[in-house]
C-alpha cells in the first residue's frame, strides 16, 4: 500500500510571468498537483467523473511503476546487477485489488510488460492474472465502476485497447465453452453496451485475476450464486472467501486498557497476538468477581464518554440508561431510519405514558455521508430535528437522548466503542458485505441487534444463537417478498409505525420547515428499496427483547463475556494469514520483530531481504 503526491516538474514558467500572465506561470504546477490533491470520496455510489479516474490511474501507476523497481533491484539470488527475466515475478509480487479502484492495475501491468519490457501477449498475460487477485466488497450494483469508454479513449487511449483486447480474448473462451449462448456472452462482456457503452471493472477485475473473494461467508456465497454467478460457472476454483477482521491491539489493548488489564489478570495477554486465547474467558461466566470487574470496566467507559459528550453537544446523559450505539456510514441500504422510526416510536409511548415502566436509552448514530448523497444528508438532518424534539421535552427528561456524533472518526470510535451496551448492525440482509464495526462492538462486551446480514452470521456461529438478538427476513425471505413488496400495505396496518411517519411528513420535528423530509417519506411508502417497513415491526418486538434483558445486568453481563470470548475468528491477524495462505502464495511468519531503534542482527536483515 502506497500514497502517492503528484508534484509538477515545471513549479514556475518565468516566461508567462515576464510576460504578465501570472495565473498562467503557476497554472501547469497546479494542474498536474489537483491529480492527488483532493481524493474523491467514493462511498457507495459510483459517479463517472473524470478526476477520479486519473487518480485511480496516478495511484496504480505510481505503485506498479514502484514494484517493477524493486523487483528488478532486488536479487532474489540472481548474479545479474539488474533483473532482466519476469519469470519470478509472481513468486515474489502479490497485487491485491481493493475492490475495482485500483483495477486499472490489470491494463497498466500488461501495457508496462509488453510496451517497456517486451514481452509477447500471452507471456505478460500469464504473468498478470498470477499477480493480481479482486476482493470484492459490495453487491450493490451502483457501486460498481462502470467507466464510459469515451472517457476511457479521452484519458487513457492505450489502456482501452488492452481493455479491448483483454475481452476480445475472454469472450472467445466464454463462446468456446457456451457455444451460441449470445446472452451469456453479452452478460459477461467487460465493455456493456447499454445505456452508455461502458467497461464493467469488476468483469475486467474477475478476468484478470487468479482469484477472487468476498468478505464473509454469507457475501461470498452471494458472489458466487448472484452477482458474479456467470464467472462462478466458468472459473469456480477462483472464488474463495476471506472473512473480514480487526486488529484487537487497536481495538481493544489500545482503545479500552481496563478490559484489556481485567482479561489479562484472568488468562494472561497471549490474546492480544492469538484471539482465539479469549476462549479461556468462557470459564470465567459464572464468576461473580470477573463479572462484577466487567460491569465496572463497562461504566467508567459510559461516565467518560458522557462527560466528553456533555462538552460536546451540551447534552446530559443518564450514565446508568443503555447506550444504544449505531455507528457506520450513513446510507440506506444500512437502515439509519428505521432506528430513527424506532426513536420516535420510544418517544411517542413515553408521550403517552409519562409514568409508565421504561428502559432508559441514550441512542447514538454516527457516520458521514458521500457529499453529494442527498438522501444520506436528509436522513442526518432528520435524526438531528428528532434529537432537537426529544433532548428537550420534559416529560421524556433522562428516559430517552439523542445524540448525533459529528465528525465521526477512528478517535471518537475509540471512546464510543468500549461504552457501548447495544451495537445496532441492521442492514437489510443480503445487502452488506461484512461490516467491521459490529466485530469491535463484540471485541468491547456490547451485545448486538442485527439481520442475518454480514459477518452478523458468523458471529452468532460463533457466540451461539442466544447471545445476539436477531431480527428481520433472511437473504432467501427478502428475494421472495421483494416482487410483491408493497411498504405502504405496512404503514396501513401498523398504528405506531403510521403515526412516526405522519409526524416527519407533517413538520412534527421540523415546524420551522414542516416539507423538510418530504423526499424521506416518499422513498419509505413509495421506493423503499431496502424493506425498513417490511422488518420494523420485528424490529421493534426484537428491541423490545434487548430492553428486558438489560434490567436484568448479571444475564446481561454474562452475555457480554461471551461475546468477547467469541471474537477470536475476527482478528485481522487470522484474515492477513488466510490472505497469504490462499492467495498469496506466502507462509505467514510469527517472528517478532525488533523495535525501530533497536539494531537487527545480521541473520533478521537476511531473513528480511530474502523475503
Amino acid at each position: 500500500m502506497r500514497l502517492w503526491s503528484a508534484k509538477s516538474p515545471n513549479s514556475f514558467n518565468l516566461s508567462f510571468f515576464n510576460d504578465g500572465d501570472y495565473i498562467q506561470a503557476v497554472c501547469d504546477r497546479n494542474i498536474a498537483e489537483n491529480i492527488s490533491r483532493v481524493l474523491y470520496p467514493n462511498d457507495n455510489f459510483f459517479e463517472g467523473k473524470e478526476l477520479r479516474l486519473k487518480q485511480e490511474y496516478f495511484m496504480v501507476a505510481a505503485t506498479l511503476q514502484d514494484i517493477i523497481r524493486r523487483f528488478k533491484s532486488s536479487r532474489f539470488g540472481c548474479r545479474d546487477p539488474v533483473r532482466t527475466s519476469f519469470d519470478t515475478f509472481p513468486d515474489k509480487v502479490a497485487i491485491q485489488l481493493n475492490d475495482t479502484h485500483p483495477a486499472l492495475a490489470i491494463p497498466e501491468l500488461m501495457r508496462i510488460f509488453m510496451d517497456i519490457e517486451g514481452l509477447t501477449w500471452d507471456k505478460a498475460w500469464d504473468l498478470t492474472v498470477r499477480s493480481c487477485a479482486y476482493t470484492n466488497h459490495t453487491i450493490l450494483p451502483e457501486a460498481l465502476e462502470r467507466w464510459p469508454v469515451d472517457m476511457m479513449n479521452q484519458v487513457l487511449p492505450r489502456h482501452l485497447q488492452i481493455i479491448f483486447e483483454i475481452n476480445s480474448k475472454h469472450l472467445a473462451n466464454v463462446s468456446d465453452k457456451y457455444p451460441g449462448d449470445m446472452d451469456r456472452v453479452r452478460r459477461m462482456s467487460i465493455i456493456e453496451e447499454s445505456p452508455v457503452k461502458c467497461i464493467n471493472m469488476a468483469h475486467l477485475s474477475i478476468v484478470g485475476s487468479h482469484a477472487i473473494n468476498g468478505v464473509a461467508e454469507i457475501h461470498s456465497g452471494i458472489i458466487r450464486t448472484q452477482v458474479f454467478k456467470d464467472f462462478y460457472d466458468i472459473t469456480p476454483e477462483k472464488f474463495q472467501n476471506k472473512t473480514n477482521g480487526i486488529t484487537p491491539r487497536r481495538w481493544l489493548l489500545l482503545c479500552n486498557p481496563g478490559l484489556s488489564d481485567i482479561i489479562a489478570e484472568k488468562i494472561g495477554d497471549e490474546w492480544t497476538t492469538d484471539l482465539y486465547k479469549l476462549r479461556e474467558l468462557l470459564s470465567f461466566v459464572d464468576n461473580a468477581e470477573f463479572c462484577k470487574a466487567v460491569r465496572k470496566v463497562k461504566q467508567e467507559s459510559k461516565m467518560k464518554l458522557a462527560e466528553y459528550l456533555q462538552k460536546q453537544n451540551g447534552v446530559q446523559i443518564n450514565v446508568d440508561s443503555m447506550f444504544d450505539v449505531q455507528v457506520k456510514r450513513i446510507h440506506e441500504y444500512k437502515r439509519q431510519l428505521m432506528n430513527a422510526l424506532h426513536m420516535i416510536v420510544l418517544y411517542n409511548r413515553i408521550k403517552s405514558n409519562p409514568s409508565g415502566s421504561f428502559v432508559s436509552r441514550t441512542i447514538m448514530i454516527g457516520g458521514k455521508a458521500a457529499p453529494g448523497y442527498h438522501m444520506a444528508k436528509q436522513i442526518i438532518y432528520l435524526i438531528n430535528c428528532i434529537a432537537r424534539v426529544v433532548n428537550n421535552d420534559p416529560i421524556v427528561g433522562e428516559k430517552l437522548k439523542i445524540i448525533f456524533l459529528e465528525n465521526y472518526r477512528v478517535s471518537l470510535a475509540e471512546k464510543v466503542i468500549p461504552a457501548s451496551d447495544l451495537s445496532e448492525q441492521i442492514s437489510l440482509a443480503g445487502t452488506e458485505a461484512s461490516g467491521t464495526g459490529n466485530m469491535k462492538f463484540m471485541l468491547n462486551g456490547a451485545l448486538t441487534i442485527g439481520t442475518l446480514d454480514g459477518a452478523n452470521v458468523e458471529m452468532r456461529e460463533e457466540m451461539g444463537k442466544e447471545n445476539i438478538f436477531i431480527f428481520g427476513m433472511t437473504v432467501k425471505e427478502v428475494e421472495e417478498r421483494r416482487p410483491t413488496y408493497h411498504s405502504i400495505d405496512y404503514y396501513e396496518k401498523n398504528p405506531e409505525l403510521k403515526l412516526a411517519i405522519d409526524q416527519i411528513r407533517d413538520g412534527y420535528f421540523s415546524a420551522h420547515e414542516p416539507d423538510a423530509f418530504k423526499d424521506i417519506v416518499k422513498v419509505l411508502l413509495h421506493h423503499d428499496r431496502f424493506m425498513l417497513l417490511a422488518d420494523f415491526d420485528d424490529y421493534v418486538k426484537c428491541q423490545e427483547r434487548v430492553s428486558k434483558l438489560y434490567q436484568d445486568p448479571d444475564q446481561w453481563t454474562k452475555m457480554c463475556i461471551k461475546n468477547i470470548a467469541a471474537s477470536g475468528k475476527f482478528s485481522s491477524d487470522r484474515t492477513i494469514t488466510d490472505y497469504a495462505r490462499d492467495i498469496w502464495g506466502v507462509e505467514p511468519q510469527t517472528l517478532k520483530l525488533p523495535a525501530p531503534h533497536v539494531p537487527r542482527d545480521k541473520g533478521t536483515n537476511v531473513e528480511l531481504e530474502s523475503y
